[in-house]
């Protein structure tokens, strides 16, 4: 199957169109600016030598009445696209839902498959014969969490996880399903979080247990996708073409709260593990093309963030592992989604709020990126040559 990215650096912009703890809708999208600059955006990220994308086409915004669709914003960012020779890969839902609608509803399945069915028809009207990198359900663990644990977005649910994942999952089987009928050209790209969830020091064995249990959940979305869990939903391994996986600097932490593990320690916790381990565990149970679909980390480690990927990335590819790219996320500044006063600075380029939607290039990420791309780019090299080797002395 053909599988294959403009460049492997991304870049995403953040897209989420969700109902935020406080009930208020937020639009990333706009927030940012991202909108009304997305040809100045398109410039800035070839600037870097980046021509693959993340995009999300707001679910809100789209359907504005049941089973009615305007897309005119998402072909003018295809068409910004085409002018700079961007990929795009896209996320249908990105958190948010219809105001009338949540995964719990009757009819949100039936909804889901329809948008599907309408964007892809849509993609292939303007742009074919090309490839659609499309994610239906963006992390659905995690919101699954958010909105069915902890009541912090829609359904506003606690205790409700499962219940909630369950719903999406059975939503995103039938639009992946509805979506590759229509056309051989769709390619799913999952997008879940990866994590390490470990006891406290001196754990006990039911301690222990639990932290295996809940790190073995982390991979529930993607093996009901697959049909190895639910199987009543429908799940099968071909609708999966891509593992994204999105690994954050809290994506490590201690059982029973919130204390996260240091990834820049002077003296590293036995407890941390290195992300190339992590990915190569994720690779290894599903035996399919890998990216990382969101990385970044805010304010002065940003640099450092950088380095410890790309060295990450290219022991993977040294261990022969098809790590495909990966996606700084966000790669403009955003604000954060229950407190829309306070930004993260957490991407290549800060908000200047001296103008409308001022964008100033963090100098240090630049050249850590710069530094990044040579690496992966002598490594990639090093494994063709590597591979074109082999296959030289099975010749003779």
């Amino acid at each position: 199957m053909e599988i294959g990215f403009n460049t492997f650096w991304m870049a995403g912009f953040e897209c989420t169109d969700q109902l935020n703890a406080s009930g208020d809708r937020v639009d990333l999208l706009g927030m940012t600016g991202h909108l009304e600059l997305v040809r100045e955006d398109y410039s800035r990220i070839c600037s870097l030598d980046i021509r693959t994308v993340r995009e999300g086409i707001r679910w809100s915004v789209v359907e504005y009445k049941p089973y009615h669709y305007n897309f005119d914003f998402v072909l003018e960012m295809m068409q910004a696209a085409k002018e700079y020779q961007v990929q795009q890969i896209w996320d249908i839902c990105h958190f948010g839902y219809p105001a009338d609608l949540s995964p719990f509803h009757p009819h949100f399945t039936r909804r889901f498959v329809s948008l599907c069915e309408a964007f892809v028809t849509f993609y292939i009207k303007h742009n074919p014969g090309e490839l659609l990198y499309v994610t239906p359900i963006n992390e659905v663990s995690f919101i699954s969490w958010l909105g069915g644990e902890v009541g912090a977005t829609v359904p506003y649910c606690t205790k409700n996880g499962w219940e909630l994942k369950y719903a999406l999952m059975r939503a995103y089987i039938e639009g992946a399903k509805a979506m590759k009928r229509i056309s051989g050209s769709v390619r799913i790209v999952t997008t879940e979080p990866l994590v390490n969830m470990v006891p406290g020091l001196e754990p006990t064995e039911e301690e222990l247990a639990v932290a295996v249990l809940e790190n073995e959940q982390q991979f529930q979305a993607v093996d009901i996708l697959c049909g190895r869990m639910c199987p009543e939903l429908g799940g099968s391994e071909e609708l999966v073409d891509v593992l994204g996986f999105n690994y954050y600097y809290n994506n490590q932490w201690i059982i029973g709260g919130y204390d996260f593990l240091g990834w820049n320690d002077p003296v590293a916790d036995p407890r941390w593990r290195p992300l190339a381990d992590l990915l190569e565990a994720a690779y290894r149970r599903y035996d399919k093309p890998v990216i990382l679909a969101e990385t970044s980390h805010p304010k002065e480690d940003r640099p450092l963030w950088i380095q410890m990927i790309a060295s990450e990335c290219a022991q993977l590819i040294e261990r022969d592992v098809p790590l495909l790219g990966v996606c700084i996320y966000p790669v403009i500044d955003r604000p954060d989604w229950d407190h829309p006063d306070v930004w993260h600075h957490s991407g290549m380029w800060d908000t200047d709020f001296s103008g409308r939607y001022g964008r100033v290039l963090h100098q240090p990420s630049a050249i850590a990126l710069l530094e990044g791309q040579k690496l992966i780019d002598r490594q990639l090299a090093y494994r063709k040559a590597t591979r074109q080797d082999l296959h030289k002395v099975r010749l003779f």
